[in-house]
């Protein structure tokens, strides 16, 4: 059996260790989830749950760490869930804007078939109208789900490159459906 120390630096079993780490959950769950619900913007890919979570192992990951007086041991938890917050809200903002499926989608008003036909063709001229390397970066990012690093490195140019395609042939794709 391994042992653990926690803050007094006396040996603690596994047991007392996972019981330590439920009773700070027990006492600061609720708080930093209404915490990071002010904090994170609805309909993020990471929910105010996600980050309770993330905040919750990085306590479990360093809970010699984590102060046992409540106070500083919940000041502790939310400086972390704060970093944590700050972290995705910035790695949001590195990746181009997001368009889900559901945008592209045309709303039948009036004529239903005609206008879904007639918008899905417009949507496909001002998409074949990119440049191959525009429409090559779109497919990566928006349809495969490829992270702007990971893009980079498939094309084999650098992330500076992809993020400007992606800027412009967004840009582009707006100008052509706003347009027409």
């Amino acid at each position: 059996m391994t042992t653990t120390t926690l803050n007094r630096g006396s040996v603690v079993p596994p047991a007392v260790r996972a019981e330590h780490m439920r009773e700070i959950h027990r006492n600061n769950g609720n708080a930093l989830l209404h915490f990071l619900r002010g904090l994170v913007s609805p309909g993020t890919a990471y929910t105010a749950e996600d980050l309770v979570q993330e905040t919750m192992l990085r306590a479990w990951r360093s809970l010699d760490a984590v102060p046992t007086e409540p106070a500083s041991q919940r000041r502790w938890l939310f400086t972390v869930a704060r970093r944590l917050a700050i972290d995705v809200h910035r790695k949001r903002q590195s990746r181009p804007a997001e368009v889900s499926m559901r945008d592209s989608e045309p709303t039948a008003t009036g004529n239903g078939a005609a206008e879904t036909v007639v918008a899905r063709l417009t949507l496909r001229q001002a998409v074949d109208g990119l440049s191959p390397a525009h429409r090559t970066v779109l497919d990566e990012i928006y349809v495969r789900g490829r992270s702007l690093d990971e893009t980079a490195t498939h094309l084999g140019v650098p992330v500076g490159t992809v993020k400007s395609r992606a800027h412009y042939a967004v840009r582009s794709l707006r100008a052509a459906l706003l347009g027409s």
